[in-house]
């Protein structure tokens, strides 16, 4: 079951799933992009704060699998997909990922680490591409607030709206 999640509910939920799940980008992401949790309390409040509205894929009431997105004036983000590790490879992120494209009124992109191969792929496989160098800086740099050492290890996928809203 997909639900909008309760940020005050399940905070603690969604910090824990993204810093389980983000151990797949240990010693492949920059070493000094790496850090123990991921992504702190502090930087997830941030993002709420900042508009990410949390999906949580949900079995037997216990959450497998977040992800965020982030409407931004004529696009949509997703941000922060994560299932837990014990619950990859079942189609989870795939579910929510078709939630957040078919409620979403505008173009959808999505920034990920450059050398993310299976989220890359994972993307692709579900109707995206992979956007030029150029764009991709450009985007980043206009939708995302990332220190640019990120937007220079990073890549900006779209879906097939994108395409024809330019």
């Amino acid at each position: 079951m997909i639900l909008k999640s309760n940020h005050k509910k399940d905070f603690d939920t969604i910090y824990e799933i993204i810093n389980d799940a983000s151990i797949a980008y240990k010693g492949i992401i920059p070493a000094d992009r790496w850090k123990e949790p991921y992504m702190s309390k502090k930087e997830l409040t941030t993002q709420i704060n900042e508009g990410v509205e949390f999906w949580n894929y949900t079995e037997e009431n216990q959450i497998l699998g977040v992800m965020g997105i982030q409407f931004k004036n004529e696009v949509a983000l997703i941000r922060h997909a994560y299932v837990r590790t014990s619950a990859r490879q079942k189609g989870i992120g795939g579910k929510l990922l078709k939630h957040l494209t078919d409620a979403a009124k505008t173009p959808i992109l999505i920034g990920t680490w450059a050398d993310a191969s299976w989220a890359i792929s994972f993307y692709i496989k579900h109707g995206f591409y992979q956007l030029s160098g150029v764009e991709k800086n450009k985007l980043l740099q206009t939708y995302w607030s990332i220190p640019e050492r990120q937007i220079e290890t990073s890549i900006v996928l779209a879906n097939k709206d994108w395409e024809e809203s330019n």
